[in-house]
């Protein structure tokens, strides 16, 4: 858990955090600055609703991100008792409720109160206030919106000053089971410096065993709904509406997959699902598994797997893991975009040898 560290003038030691004296607090801190919260993939939200009511329930915030995604967010305290595994189910029935609408129900039933004391008649036109850069396309907007809605592909965010390890389990299995959607477990934990209050926010990353529809193949389970795209090209494509900073990183990560077909050391695919997230598959040749699994949308984060690399690949296992320490090679868990330096890929091009048997 991330801390914060004071010298009290005979040696540092964490500060305790002072916490917040309701969940209405840290409910007006989310609402005042969604852009506070880390979330995956480097999007920002901007809020259309607090305290809307879905069906019999009432979700804390409705936002949504420049792609037209619908987000919900909950928020808690640890001390609430549905910090555990109520949230969950709250967060969950919100999007069943919301999935299928059309997006004139959306906007002149479930939000016309919201947007009306925000001054506007629609969900594009607040956030078309909102943008501060002129990026926003009021038809990628539309479409993205009715797309979200039609298939039920929302971000899930639960905010929370400490998150049990029940929820954080939770959390990761849905992820690894969810398809269509993003979830977001973001911790924001409050402290007084000094007279100030200061706030460290920090996305809770549950380890994931992220399975594509290849690697189901043998369990029976169907494939998630997408499509499978020989090459990098359409990787390439879509990384351009990736934020321009990424743009270099992702390249590099395409040219390396191509580097490793050149060889004849993988195949690469895209495999792109229907709510538009894109995953990069350099797999081995003739089979449906690989040692690394490149995700676009969290710009570039890579997902691994110990047990691949343990049969096919085990000293590029121990190179790696020297490289990227004190992370470890896991059952699908990532290494972020900043940790893939040209000597991780070095490796991890030597373990694409290796498993080749050169």
């Amino acid at each position: 858990m991330t801390a914060i560290w004071r010298n009290n003038g005979t040696g540092w030691a964490p500060l305790a955090p002072s916490g917040y004296p309701n969940e209405a607090t840290l409910h007006a801190l989310v609402e005042d600055t969604p852009q506070m919260l880390p979330l995956s993939g480097n999007t920002s939200l901007t809020i259309i609703g607090r305290e809307v009511a879905l069906g019999s329930g009432i979700a804390d915030l409705i936002a949504v991100e420049p792609s037209g995604r619908i987000a919900v967010i909950e928020i808690k305290l640890a001390r609430n008792a549905e910090a555990r595994r109520a949230v969950i189910a709250q967060v969950l029935t919100y999007a069943a409720y919301l999935r299928g609408m059309a997006v004139a129900t959306f906007e002149q039933q479930v939000l016309a109160y919201h947007l009306s004391q925000r001054g506007h008649t629609s969900v594009s036109a607040v956030v078309e206030a909102a943008d501060q850069f002129g990026a926003f396309s009021p038809d990628l907007f539309a479409s993205g919106l009715a797309e979200s809605l039609r298939h039920g592909a929302f971000r899930l965010v639960i905010v929370i000053d400490e998150a049990p390890d029940e929820l954080v389990r939770l959390v990761g299995y849905l992820e690894s089971v969810a398809n269509l959607l993003i979830i977001d477990l973001i911790t924001v934990v409050a402290y007084d410096v000094g007279g100030s209050q200061v706030l460290v926010p920090q996305r809770i990353d549950p380890e994931r065993q992220d399975e594509p529809h290849g690697s189901n193949a043998g369990f029976g389970i169907s494939a998630p709904e997408g499509q499978y795209l020989r090459g990098t090209a359409a990787f390439r494509v879509a990384l351009q509406a990736q934020p321009p900073d990424q743009h270099d990183h992702l390249l590099r990560l395409a040219d390396w997959a191509d580097q490793l077909e050149h060889e004849q050391l993988a195949s690469v695919s895209t495999w792109r699902y229907a709510d538009g997230r894109v995953m990069l598959l350099p797999y081995f040749r003739g089979d449906d598994h690989g040692l690394v699994k490149i995700w676009l949308d969290w710009g570039g984060v890579m997902s691994v797997w110990r047990g691949v690399f343990e049969s096919r690949a085990p000293q590029g296992l121990i190179e790696l893991e020297a490289l990227i320490a004190p992370t470890r090679v896991g059952k699908g868990n990532r290494i972020r975009p900043e940790a893939i330096t040209a000597a991780v890929l070095d490796v991890l091009a030597d373990a694409y040898r290796e498993a080749a048997g050169r």
